[in-house]
């Protein structure tokens, strides 16, 4: 029984919750999830437009991505409830890659990061994944949604800039240089737009007030148009092709001279920022979506879900997806509790697709960029930044550095330069809670649920006591403490409280072994966990101060230091 335990664990860990949400699966669970299903259909759609478009491909790309990828993370994933599709998180480095590769250079991304994300259910990094720095994503997400916010001011004014720079910076150049062109009645749309989106869950928390912006808008830009002969106001139908019919399987069209394989080189950090991002996003949703209808989803098979939606979509035309924890909490609010009602949620945007194309035309682009707005506001976390100014300098120059490079470079940048902060904080940190210290004559011992012990150490002897991690920083400062004069001829090194040792920490203790030997003096290793003794096992340690030098308690290594000094003594 063990042994098919231990194969079972040792495999791929892919068990999608749909297999097992249908089991006992009943009319009323139906009812309820096609009625979830159909709410979060109907809020997605907005969303799903307005995402499309801020990344720089349009509706239709939108629609689709959130239709395919929408549909195969609530097939394969390993969450109950969680609702996939486009995201305001991949908007920027969408941007940033069509900007630099075109839209072949976005699908070939898009299906790499997949692979990664795949590669990653497999290896069961899920639960590593999780583990990001709170500060990085904090300072990431708020550098995204400032980054959304800025790139909707186009729109909102109604300025008609048609190349907006893509760098921070000069996109405010170029909109200060521009604020003569302001449409006034663009941005009352826009205004307006936001007002009913804040202001409708006041009023029902039933009707999404994104939806409800797009309609009241679309129809009052419509009677103005046809009436008043106001068509200042741009339309998505004035720019963008409209989305008619089923998607259609192509494959990527490469510049002329360019490869798969050279594109898929030059996309290739885009690719794993994406697949970083999308992993993160998707599990930290799931993560939520499980305190609140008490389950427990599986990290890994919805790392693979979410890579194989990547995988197929690009081919479609679609664009990078993730979990959308906005759009999986409305499905849990309004009764969603299995994968169906993600696989409604679907159908209805399919639905939308296919006879509700045209219009979409009449959506006034001011609207969306209120939707968006709002969108970048929520996502901007301004409440928890506040909250961890208050917290260790460490963390908020963690989360401050990782928003500005998001904002001012790209997210890619951000992410590196905050985990080397992160992991540089974090040495800091154990290194701080590590101490290495020198005890002669006598020592006092602590054993759990007994007082205090005071022991004697015998003549002859020091007893170095390292306390934490043995790892590269404290073993130089270990070095450095070793080098100091002593004319002892016994050191009893006890590392009760080491709890690993790395190959810097191995290598200065065979340098410390090396150089105590050749004076002459006798090392005894105390209180080595099986760990531990594992590590300076095999790197030769145990051999070279003798198994009879390395013991498991300091009563035990002080009478082995007694009886060596015993033995010093008679020889004099």
């Amino acid at each position: 029984m063990s042994n098919t335990n231990t194969k079972r664990r040792s495999g791929i860990d892919f068990q999608p919750k749909l297999f097992s949400s249908l089991r006992g699966y009943d009319k009323a669970t139906l009812s309820k999830d096609i009625m979830a299903g159909i709410i979060v259909g109907i809020v997605a759609i907005p969303l799903a437009i307005a995402f499309g478009i801020a990344s720089g491909v349009g509706p239709t790309e939108g629609l689709i991505t959130a239709i395919i990828a929408g549909f195969i993370i609530s097939a394969l994933g390993g969450s109950k409830v969680q609702i996939g599709g486009p995201t305001g998180a991949f908007i920027v480095i969408i941007y940033g890659i069509i900007q630099q590769f075109g839209l072949a250079g976005l699908a070939i991304a898009t299906v790499l990061a997949g692979l990664m994300q795949v590669l990653m259910g497999v290896f069961k990094l899920g639960s590593v994944i999780k583990f990001m720095p709170y500060p990085i994503i904090v300072g990431f997400t708020g550098g995204i949604a400032i980054t959304i916010f800025s790139t909707q001011m186009n729109d909102l004014f109604g300025l008609g800039i048609e190349n907006v720079p893509a760098n921070f910076i000069d996109k405010w150049a170029c909109y200060f240089q521009n604020i003569d062109q302001i449409n006034w009645l663009s941005f009352v749309v826009g205004l307006l737009s936001i007002l009913i989106i804040v202001y409708t869950p006041k009023i029902s928390k039933k009707i999404p007030g994104s939806l409800l912006a797009i309609v009241v808008m679309t129809v009052v830009c419509w009677l103005l148009r046809k009436y008043a002969g106001l068509d200042g106001i741009k339309t998505i139908g004035d720019l963008y092709e409209l989305p008619s019919g089923l998607p259609k399987f192509r494959l990527p069209a490469l510049a002329e001279g360019e490869t798969f394989f050279s594109t898929a080189q030059s996309v290739l950090p885009a690719a794993f920022t994406i697949a970083m991002l999308g992993a993160i996003e998707s599990l930290l949703s799931a993560m939520v979506a499980d305190g609140v209808i008490g389950d427990r989803h599986n990290s890994n098979t919805e790392l693979i879900g979410n890579g194989v939606a990547n995988i197929i979509t690009p081919f479609f035309g679609g664009i990078p997806a993730t979990g959308a924890i906005a759009r999986t909490m409305a499905n849990i609010n309004n009764g969603g509790r299995t994968p169906v009602a993600g696989i409604v949620h679907t159908i209805v945007l399919l639905l939308v697709l296919l006879f509700l194309g045209d219009l979409v035309g009449y959506i006034p682009m001011p609207c969306l960029a209120g939707v968006l707005i709002v969108v970048s506001y929520n996502m901007s976390g301004w409440r928890t930044i506040r909250s961890m100014c208050r917290q260790s300098r460490g963390d908020i120059a963690v989360l401050f550095v990782t928003l500005l490079l998001t904002v001012i470079f790209d997210l890619t940048i951000a992410i590196e330069v905050g985990l080397v902060m992160a992991v540089v904080l974090f040495m800091k940190r154990v290194m701080e809670s590590s101490n290495i210290s020198v005890v002669e004559n006598e020592m006092n011992v602590h054993s759990d649920g007994e007082k205090d012990e005071k022991l004697t150490i015998p003549s002859l002897t020091e007893v170095y006591e390292i306390e934490g991690p043995f790892f590269f920083g404290v073993a130089n400062r270990f070095e450095e403490l070793a080098r100091r004069n002593s004319i002892l001829p016994i050191r009893i090194i006890r590392m009760r409280k080491v709890s690993f040792i790395d190959a810097t920490g191995i290598h200065n203790l065979e340098i410390f072994i090396d150089a105590a030997q050749k004076e002459g003096r006798t090392i005894i290793l105390s209180g080595v966990n099986e760990q531990v003794y594992h590590e300076i096992e095999q790197a030769g340690i145990v051999d070279k101060v003798g198994r009879e030098n390395v013991l498991d308690h300091i009563h035990k290594a002080l009478a082995r230091a007694e009886e060596i000094a015993t033995t010093m003594r008679g020889a004099k």
